[in-house]
């Protein structure tokens, strides 16, 4: 390990301002020196910074540091007062009110009001791709400067989770509101936030800087001087990093060799999850208005020929779990009643054969593409076995490769695919993470993790619907069994498995977040002990 050399070098760094420190521009690790620095590795890179108007951990993960949300919700899932110093829930469920801090201010000095609230809830709703997130607000009124009040259009279950850390991150009006439309304003990639770290630097592939912000409302934090993320073209190379000391942070294992490895790094923990809200699924998802993949034999032929078995235990080492549906084991509102489709090529070879699709010569019955998100090894895995398996019952595949994340997101947002893996997140509450998939009116060409299947089901319109307003717990949870049964049933996508994605720490980071959103919540208590 060069932990002690890394130190030095920071203490250092002012005589070498040209220099860089494993990637890190010398001037940079130079001022982080006078206090706490944490350096995060990852493979995920963002598009840009705004997460009011993207998901993903790409962005949402630097966006917790970058804005404030008006509630945290600690490892309980219980809410706490953040930007909001409390909030009165209205006795028929249609409205919250938010009593904002006084003292709280943006980056560039401008208070923090009731406007912005406004501005940023409503921004959220319509352009968010967690369309069904914010859906039942008709509107935000202000009382005061520090007071919002969210209009609902009918009881909303989730809405207290949804205004937590990063779902609600709140964006300046001053700065937003100029009737540039917010998915591309120049500011997402260089943002004025309200959380606890400024920007300071952000080259997309390469780092993205971040410093304490020293009018940061809650007094005496963020500890840390600055976080540093360094992104990594791939895993090999950021586990390299990792067991180096060049980075303090691995935040997304997945493979079980990986996994191995870096429990034999000294001074190291390893958590299993990334946030117990997270609740992420990896699947094969299907593009249901492509010509070839519109017939539903098809697509369950598909499943039947994929053997999640072998997958889990022989190509991931048996971390992940096996998944089922669209609602991770995890959440209270699973239902195990539903196909799994477990290995059987004759049942596949027969669906397909009813679909019309005879073997041609060679054996061959029709070609289909593979994508797959650049930068997790597990994703090719994944991919490469799904061709191996569809090439048993005669479907050709071919994989295709993107460059980085956001070519490979552009290609999926945009529906020019046939079949991509994908890792799609239950995000704490179905309404919140589950239905954007689900929805017919969330086909939204452009917004990646939308219903980008283009799937549609009238009936499963109709009851998620009524569970996104149901405040009964067992009449949510019958609603949801139903849901599962039906997608399970019409397979938009082939469910694999339920990701168990480890983060490496090395024990001197300390006091690192315990809510529910792991390193997508805000790192303003974490230290870095000497």
């Amino acid at each position: 390990m060069i932990h002690p050399d890394r130190r030095q070098f920071l203490n250092a760094g002012a005589a070498f301002a040209g220099a860089s420190l494993f990637g890190v521009p010398m001037h940079v690790a130079a001022q982080a020196a006078k206090g706490g620095v944490l350096v995060i590795g990852s493979t995920q890179v963002p598009r840009h910074l705004n997460s009011a108007v993207q998901s993903g951990s790409a962005t949402m993960m630097p966006a917790a540091q970058l804005f404030a949300s008006p509630i945290r919700m600690d490892r309980n899932w219980k809410p706490q007062p953040y930007l909001a110093e409390r909030w009165d829930l209205s006795p028929d469920n249609r409205s919250v009110t938010l009593y904002l801090r006084r003292d709280a201010v943006f980056h560039d000095g401008r208070p923090i009001t009731a406007e912005d609230v406004k501005f940023s809830i409503e921004t959220i709703r319509d352009n968010h791709p967690f369309r069904s997130m914010y859906g039942p607000v008709n509107a935000v009124t202000i009382n005061d400067p520090h007071t919002a009040v969210i209009r609902l259009s009918e009881p909303h279950p989730a809405v207290l989770l949804a205004m937590s850390t990063s779902l609600t991150p709140i964006i300046p009006k001053h700065l937003y509101g100029d009737g540039t439309d917010v998915k591309i304003h120049p500011r997402n990639a260089n943002p004025i936030g309200s959380g606890p770290f400024r920007l300071v630097e952000f080259k997309p592939g390469e780092l993205l800087v971040m410093e304490a912000f020293d009018r940061f409302f809650l007094k005496g934090t963020p500890k840390l001087s600055r976080v540093i993320v360094r992104y990594f073209k791939d895993p090999a190379s950021q586990l390299l990093a990792y067991e180096r000391g060049e980075i303090d942070v691995h935040s997304e294992a997945t493979d079980a060799r990986d996994i191995e490895r870096l429990r034999r790094v000294p001074n190291t923990t390893l958590d299993a999850g990334t946030g117990p809200a997270i609740g992420p699924l990896t699947w094969l998802a299907f593009n249901t208005k492509s010509p070839k993949l519109a017939d539903r034999q098809v697509r369950q032929a598909i499943n039947f020929a994929i053997d999640k078995k072998t997958l889990i235990e022989q190509q991931f080492g048996g971390v992940p779990k096996r998944a089922t549906g669209p609602i991770a084991s995890s959440s209270p509102y699973f239902s195990a009643e539903v196909e799994r489709y477990d290995f059987n090529l004759q049942k596949a070879n027969q669906l397909l054969d009813q679909a019309g699709l005879k073997p041609g010569a060679g054996g061959t019955r029709f070609a289909l593409e593979l994508d797959a998100p650049p930068g997790i090894g597990a994703y090719r895995v994944a991919a490469e076995f799904v061709k191996a398996g569809l090439a048993k019952v005669g479907v050709d595949v071919t994989l295709r490769s993107s460059p980085d994340f956001p070519a490979w997101a552009r290609r999926v947002a945009s529906h020019q695919f046939e079949m991509t893996i994908d890792n799609v997140w239950n995000w704490g509450d179905p309404v919140i993470g589950v239905h954007r998939t689900w929805l017919s009116s969330n086909i939204k060409p452009g917004v990646i993790w939308s219903n980008t299947q283009s799937y549609s089901n009238p009936k499963v319109d109709e009851l998620l619907a009524a569970a996104g307003q149901e405040m009964n717990q067992a009449r949510r949870k019958a609603l949801y069994k139903d849901v599962q049964r039906l997608v399970v049933d019409d397979c938009p996508v082939a469910f694999l498995t339920e990701s168990v994605s480890h983060i490496a720490f090395h024990n001197r980071v300390q006091d690192r977040p315990q809510g529910i959103w792991g390193l997508m919540d805000a790192l303003n208590d974490t230290v870095m002990k000497a």
